[in-house]
């Protein structure tokens, strides 16, 4: 039987795994209970298991400017001390990154074999996580880029667009930053098949299908709310001005999907519409 461990297990997406792999022999830690910056300890925590799935990150994008040296240690040393301890133990590791590892100056989606170039720390840090777990583990690595999650087990861009629509009449939202919407229940559900079909280790970008911008985004949230769309207006980043500058194109391509003989995350329509239905964008 196939024993995981999963990092980060407190978070939307941890949370997700932890209902993929329903039934299954599953080690869920979160930061209290594993520091995955102290080898020694990982070291011991991944005794015994056969499958590491790392959730665990520094997410705070435009803190990460001033703490850069936090993040590093989370985003960059974590992932290497999981990866020194996977190897030792013969584990596969699952690695989630994200799409800010790119400049985002593109216009066509990004291939996995696209080379990085991040424009902020935290970038920098997930991007120096990646390379050292493919130098640490290279045989038995997995790196899952996914891109502007969403989940019932935290706070997401939908449940904050519905809470800013009970208290007023319009909301602006930017219409000039390019991603990709993804529900962490399907990547959830993805990471599992890839570990399931024993699929080549490299890198997979685990979005849902498709593209918009964060004001497509937000009019789709509130027209499955039963909202009307049109009180959602556009406006460009220079209205919001954040520490962390970030991607204005920054849609990944899924080719390494077919290429392994797995189907890509449905459209990210799809996904929204049923991650509505479950609540996902409820009041917490």
């Amino acid at each position: 039987m196939t024993r995981y461990l999963i990092t980060g297990a407190a978070g939307m997406l941890g949370r997700d795994l932890q209902g993929a792999l329903a039934g299954r022999d599953i080690t869920a830690v979160d930061r209290a209970e594993l520091d995955i910056t102290d080898l020694a300890a990982v070291r011991e925590a991944v005794t015994g298991h056969d499958v590491i799935i790392n959730a665990a990150a520094y997410t705070a994008v435009d803190a990460a400017e001033e703490n850069e040296a936090a993040a590093y240690a989370v985003n960059a040393l974590g992932p290497r001390n999981l990866a020194i301890g996977a190897a030792a133990v013969g584990a596969k590791l699952v690695q989630i990154s994200t799409d800010y590892v790119f400049d985002g100056a593109g216009n066509r989606p990004y291939p996995e074999d696209t080379e990085i170039d991040p424009i902020n720390a935290y970038g920098r840090t997930k991007a120096a996580g990646e390379q050292f777990v493919l130098t640490e583990n290279p045989a038995g690595s997995y790196i899952v880029r996914t891109a502007w999650l969403y989940g019932a087990h935290g706070p997401n861009f939908g449940r904050t667009m519905l809470t800013l629509a009970a208290g007023r009449d319009t909301v602006s939202v930017v219409a000039d930053q390019f991603g990709q919407p993804t529900w962490t229940v399907d990547l959830a559900a993805q990471i599992v098949a890839l570990l399931d079909a024993d699929a080549p280790v490299g890198i997979y970008h685990g979005t849902n299908s498709g593209q918009t911008n964060w004001f497509g985004f937000a009019k789709a949230v509130f027209a499955n709310a039963g909202l009307d769309p049109k009180r959602v207006l556009p406006t460009d980043s220079s209205q919001f001005v954040r520490p962390a500058p970030r991607p204005a194109y920054s849609v990944l391509g899924h080719d390494a999907w077919a290429a392994a003989g797995l189907t890509p995350m449905r459209p990210w329509t799809e996904a929204l519409t049923d991650a509505a239905s479950h609540g996902a964008f409820d009041p917490s």
